[in-house]
């Protein structure tokens, strides 16, 4: 009888290796790679929009290397520690250094880490004067989340990359050995990449800059508070003050945003000259002449209160720390002049839709502002007040029959950005409470549709300063005399998007009166005949004018 054995036991099943879903493969590769584009970004990303060019990211940051350097070489729990600390200090980079992007786009210099917040404030007036206060509560917003999300995103990306390098750790290692030969011989040759240097080294530099930066902050109060204490005019008596000016309207207007781009870039030249040039003929007919020069300013871009500052003080007022020094002190001021010599002193502020106890440092016996004014019309944009109806109020509020002799500071803002709409200019006898500028606001682009296309918005930039200088020159041929000089001026260049990133920091200055004896007094300065200074026009720094303007006229 056969004995029949058991069936044999079929092999047990070999589990299969699991194998990682590939959309999350892809995830994981995606993030890694976002992660890298982040870290090279904050590494290598230049300061200005116009150096923004794929070419710009084609460079060798020698951080990175480093880093990567320090991803092989730190393990466990220093690693962590590390990863951590660097995380958190490219973060800070990172947002420095796209801090320092907005900065160098709308002022053409950096962010300063000690006095710059206080930019805050007029920066969301502005975002809302041009995209609605919605917007510029989102955009408050997010930016507030991404700063405080920088740098946990930072540390992430650079855990992830870390793990990568020491998991490829030959291939690393080789990898970055060629990259900083590669680095050494762009640097020994200074080769370019995109019209920067290819072995880069911004992080440090950028770095560096804030340091230095907040050293400079420091030690430049007390430079300025002793600068403050040198005053040739500080004691000198009201009756030998500004006798040459005795009698005269002296009303002193900056044009807001007008610099010598306005009269010399071929762009807003020939529109703005003309301007000018049909003025200075319209005037002389009149009976009035003019003579013209240019002042650096100290700003260029925005911070108009500090070009302002530093004409009104005779000290150059360049950062928010020394605005503060100056109204916190008493320093002898132009308007202290006219003030102590027998003038009434008058300031018309358009702009302004709040208490300014600040003015209180320039003694002005009257302060205007949007409120009290007597407008009741629309507002354009960022201006509370077309510069029109400003020049209209000075005339009804300072310059009534029999009234004192006045000397009266206004900055015209109806250039100031986003530089549309623009208002038309109107017959002076209808004017009236602004009513008439009812459906002036909402005619051509809006401000967000501007701010868009370069060509648009420095169209609008140019309309914005050919209506103001207009709007000046029909006041003086309208309600000129011979007891009234103007001196008008720039307070800034337009932010490099106008201007690009090598424009001066000079703006046009005149002044123009009937009376020859006026004008007779600066026949030693050297200023061009007109309203218009062309190329060879004299140069001073803004802060000279104080000091040159009150010898002048003693």
């Amino acid at each position: 009888m056969a004995v029949l054995s058991p069936p044999a036991e079929a092999p047990a099943a070999v589990p299969a290796k699991p194998r990682r879903h590939w959309l999350r493969t892809g995830l994981v590769w995606l993030g890694t790679v976002l992660g890298a584009a982040v870290v090279l970004f904050t590494l290598v990303t230049p300061d200005s929009l116009t150096q923004y060019t794929w070419m710009a990211f084609l460079r060798i940051p020698i951080e990175g290397l480093l880093l990567v350097a320090v991803f092989l070489a730190v393990r466990g729990r220093a690693r962590t520690v590390v990863l951590s600390v660097a995380g958190v200090v490219l973060g800070l980079l990172l947002i420095i250094r796209l801090f320092n992007l907005g900065f160098y786009t709308a002022l053409s210099r950096p962010f300063d880490p000690v006095l710059d917040w206080v930019l805050l404030d007029p920066a969301f007036g502005l975002v809302e004067s041009s995209l609605g206060k919605p917007a510029a509560v989102v955009l408050t917003v997010i930016l507030g989340l991404i700063v405080l999300s920088v740098p946990v995103v930072m540390t992430l990306a650079l855990r992830r990359l870390s793990r990568l390098a020491v998991r490829h750790q030959v291939a690393t290692t080789r990898g970055t050995a060629v990259l900083a030969g590669v680095w050494a011989v762009c640097a020994v040759f200074s080769v370019q990449t995109g019209g920067l240097l290819a072995a880069s080294d911004g992080a440090v530099a950028a770095l560096g800059d804030q340091i230095g930066l907040v050293r400079r902050d420091i030690n430049d109060g007390e430079k300025f508070g002793q600068q403050a204490q040198i005053d040739a005019f500080r004691d000198v008596p009201g009756s030998q003050l500004l006798t040459a000016l005795r009698g005269k309207d002296v009303l002193l207007t900056f044009v807001e945003s007008y610099g010598r781009d306005a009269v010399q870039n071929p762009q807003y030249a020939p529109q703005v000259s003309a301007v000018l040039d049909d003025g200075t003929k319209r005037l002389a007919a009149a009976g009035f002449s003019a003579r013209s020069a240019f002042l650096t300013s100290p700003i260029t871009g925005g911070g108009s209160w500090m070009a302002h500052e530093t004409l009104l003080s005779g000290l150059w007022v360049d950062n928010n720390q020394r605005s503060s020094s100056l109204l916190a002190g008493d320093r002898f001021t132009l308007n202290a002049a006219f003030r102590r010599a027998g003038w009434h002193v008058g300031g018309i502020m358009p702009a302004n839709d709040r208490d300014w106890p600040e003015g209180k440092f320039f003694q002005y016996h009257d302060l205007y502002d949007s409120r009290t004014m007597g407008y009741k019309g629309p507002k354009f944009s960022y201006v509370p007040v077309p510069d029109q109806f400003t020049l209209a109020a000075y005339q009804r509020l300072e310059r009534q029959p029999g009234h004192q002799p006045g000397f009266t500071e206004i900055p015209l803002v109806s250039s100031h950005a986003p530089w549309t709409p623009i208002p038309q200019l109107v017959d002076w006898k209808d004017i009236g409470d602004g009513t008439v500028y009812q459906t002036m606001s909402t005619e051509g682009d809006p401000p967000d549709s501007v701010i868009r296309t370069s060509d648009k918005i420095r169209t609008a930039y140019r309309n914005s300063i050919v209506y103001s200088l207009s709007s000046l020159i029909s006041y003086i041929e309208t309600y000129g005399d011979d007891n009234l000089v103007v001196v008008f001026l720039g307070d800034h260049q337009p932010s490099p998007v106008i201007v690009g990133d090598t424009a001066s920091h000079d703006v046009p200055i005149t002044i123009v009166a009937k009376d020859p004896a006026v004008l007779a007094k600066i026949s030693g300065w050297g200023w061009q005949p007109g309203l218009r200074p062309a190329d060879g026009a004299p140069v001073w720094r803004m802060d000279q004018f104080r000091d040159r303007f009150l010898t002048a006229y003693r």
